[in-house]
């Protein structure tokens, strides 16, 4: 969130679109004047703000002088795979935000258990191990479906496999999971949401290419 009597909107350095801080990924030097990703926006120090798009952050990489030396004054080091590190990043929060939902009370695994959770409970997400069978999968898909409360109501996400589950829940072989109604559920589906964002951007909507267009004509 932004800190108070910060402006709600940044220009993003890449395609110079005006854009919610929400939509932008804030990028800051650290002590050896290397740009590092500031998540939370809370670092100190001047920001470059890029929008939050992999393809992006990588133009804005591969014309590193002109986006971050420009917008930083001065030289800014950017070591390979910038837009990697924000992906696991932003991955490492979202999986951290669930491990906050089981801590909370919010997270109920197994297949069993979800599919009575399905039944009885307000469900608001389906976690499932992107490794995991098609048929349960599908199975818990129709109970969803014929709950009382819209399918829609519920998001599905399939992000990580049942090792990356198993290490942040705590416990062995998850493969289905039910988020229930909650704030901490809430926090983990937004995290979901921005890295599906920051890895849905492709050329199919000129995304990338526009954003090199801009870094050309500037």
């Amino acid at each position: 969130m932004p800190r108070k009597n910060e402006p709600t909107e940044r220009q993003c350095a890449v395609t110079r679109e005006v854009r919610p801080v929400s939509s932008l990924i804030r990028f800051v030097l650290d002590p050896e004047g290397e740009v590092v990703p500031d998540l939370k926006r809370v670092l100190p120090g001047r920001g470059v703000w890029v929008t939050a798009s992999s393809d992006v952050v990588a133009v804005a990489e591969k014309d590193r002088k002109k986006i971050f030396g420009r917008g930083f004054k001065g030289e800014a080091r950017v070591e390979p795979g910038l837009a990697d590190r924000v992906d696991a990043l932003m991955e490492r929060s979202a999986l951290q935000a669930l491990s906050m939902t089981r801590k909370a009370g919010g997270l109920v695994t197994g297949y069993a258990k979800v599919d009575a959770a399905l039944r009885r409970d307000p469900v608001i997400g389906l976690l499932h191990a992107s490794d995991a069978a098609d048929d349960g999968v599908r199975k818990l898909a129709a109970v969803a479906a014929g709950r009382e409360e819209p399918a829609n109501g519920c998001e599905i996400v399939r992000l990580f496999d049942s090792a990356q589950l198993d290490l942040a829940l705590g416990r062995s072989n998850v493969i289905h999971a039910a988020l229930l109604a909650g704030q901490a559920s809430e926090n983990f589906l937004s995290r979901v949401r921005d890295l599906e964002r920051f890895r849905s951007y492709s050329d199919a909507d000129g995304t990338n290419s526009n954003a090199e267009k801009a870094v050309a004509q500037d």
